[in-house]
């Protein structure tokens, strides 16, 4: 098998615009030449016609037999140079009157029909010559006498001797013609496909260390243009993550430095020097704390990784969120006690989702509600029922957030509020954790933070509502 190399755009443009005119040229040379002999054609029936109605009005005055034997003398005065004209008189079907040349007429040119019709006749004799004629009954005044069939024809010989010239002539500048339209289309395609070369270098200087640059969209043509602002577009969206990337690894390792770092001092420090037993016990209980937090941590990693990559697959079934969300009360009311905070559930209504991921979702948002309300505050949950879904909201009474910050705050490890970002399972990975659970059903968490009131909204689409 022959391995074909891909073709550049160029060549295929070239290729096309090279054939797409040669095929116009094409037709319009067939055209040309049809039109021409269509020309030719309508010109030997006007001669041809012409010299019938000589022959009718020569024969038409002939009113006795010495008249007619004087006929071939008057007509070879009047058809002196007439180069390729044929005319030919006969007495009935077989009988020659006047005969101008030794050509054979075919029979079906001296048939009733034709001579009735009164078309051109077209054919080719044993010379290979071609001829066009007509043939037609004439009457003479000589009284009782039958009447005489007239034919005349003409030889297509120069006709046909100027279509081939033409022909020859048409085609070689056709030719011609496509390679010289090959040749400017190759050259258009060219010089218009320049600025692709211009994005290629432009994209070709973009590297990790270089995300910021942008195309000049603007120095483009329009169709190219839109190609552009949707690389620059793309690039805006790497390095956004990259950048989102970044932050995280930079994060994740100062948060597992942390207690790495204080598990090492601890056990150095506890390892130094002989202890009583119960040092030891309190030395492996805060160690214990530490690995928790670090397995929670880790667990919440693997959790987000899965929800990166589409990875969970939530175990759907009929979830009643007023019930849920009771639960969930009850269980933070003795936190909520301590800081004299009222709980409150208001609407109701179901989904079909996954009940623990949802019970998540939702403890994440209450835990995080509760420890940023001040004393004597309120968290109030709202589930409300709408043509394209159902909205769960947590709304509480606290300090007003940023507007920078809120676009963030659903980030890994985002610090525009250390507090903030420290949810109820402490490694201060909630809020990510809420939102890919929310993008797991198929819906979204948003923040809305304005005049004391803090409000987290999970928005569930219609196709999970029951």
């Amino acid at each position: 098998m022959i391995f074909l190399a891909p073709k550049s755009l160029t060549f295929r443009l070239t290729l096309l615009f090279a054939t797409v005119s040669t095929i116009v040229l094409l037709l319009l040379g067939l055209l040309i030449g049809t039109l021409v002999e269509k020309h030719f054609e309508e010109m030997d029936t006007e001669v041809l016609t012409g010299k019938l109605e000589f022959l009718k009005h020569a024969l038409s005055g002939i009113q006795t037999q010495e008249e007619l034997n004087e006929l071939p003398h008057k007509l070879n005065d009047a058809l002196n140079g007439h180069s390729g004209l044929e005319v030919a008189l006969y007495l009935g079907e077989k009988k020659p009157l006047y005969l101008t040349g030794s050509t054979m007429l075919p029979d079906a040119l001296l048939t009733p029909e034709q001579r009735a019709r009164q078309q051109p006749y077209l054919w080719v004799d044993e010379a290979n010559m071609s001829y066009r004629g007509i043939s037609a009954d004439i009457q003479t005044s000589i009284a009782d006498a039958p009447p005489i069939i007239a034919v005349v024809a003409t030889s297509l010989r120069m006709h046909e001797h100027f279509m081939e010239s033409f022909r020859t002539t048409l085609w070689t500048v056709m030719g011609l013609a496509a390679l010289l339209t090959g040749f400017l289309g190759w050259l258009a395609a060219w010089r218009g496909l320049a600025p692709l070369q211009d994005i290629r270098r432009s994209a070709a200087a973009i590297t990790a260390d270089r995300l910021n640059q942008r195309l000049a969209a603007n120095d483009f043509p329009l169709e190219l243009a839109e190609v552009a602002e949707t690389l620059n577009a793309m690039l805006a969206r790497l390095e956004s993550s990259f950048r989102r990337l970044s932050d995280f690894s930079s994060d994740l390792a100062h948060e597992l430095r942390t207690p790495v770092s204080n598990l090492l001092t601890q056990t150095q420090v506890t390892l130094s020097k002989a202890r009583t037993l119960s040092k030891y016990q309190d030395v492996l209980a805060s160690n214990s704390e530490e690995l928790e937090r670090l397995s929670r941590m880790i667990a919440d990693m693997l959790f987000l990784a899965k929800s990166d990559n589409d990875l969970i697959a939530p175990n759907r079934k009929e979830v009643d969120l007023a019930v849920e969300v009771q639960a969930l009360l009850e269980f933070y009311s003795i936190l909520a006690e301590e800081k004299d905070i009222e709980l409150s559930l208001e609407g109701g209504g179901g989904i079909v989702g996954d009940p623990l991921m949802l019970r998540r979702a939702i403890s994440n948002l209450l835990s995080n509600a509760i420890r940023h309300t001040p004393e004597r505050g309120k968290v109030v949950v709202r589930i409300g029922q709408r043509m394209d879904g159902v909205t769960l909201s947590v709304e509480n009474t606290g300090p007003t957030i940023p507007s920078e910050q809120l676009t963030r705050l659903f980030d890994r490890f985002y610090r525009g509020d250390a507090a903030r970002q420290r949810t109820g399972d402490g490694t201060g990975l909630g809020l990510a954790i809420t939102q890919s659970i929310m993008h797991a059903h198929g819906g979204n968490a948003t923040v809305v933070s304005v005049n004391g009131l803090t409000r987290f909204d999970l928005t569930f689409s219609s196709h999970t509502k029951l």
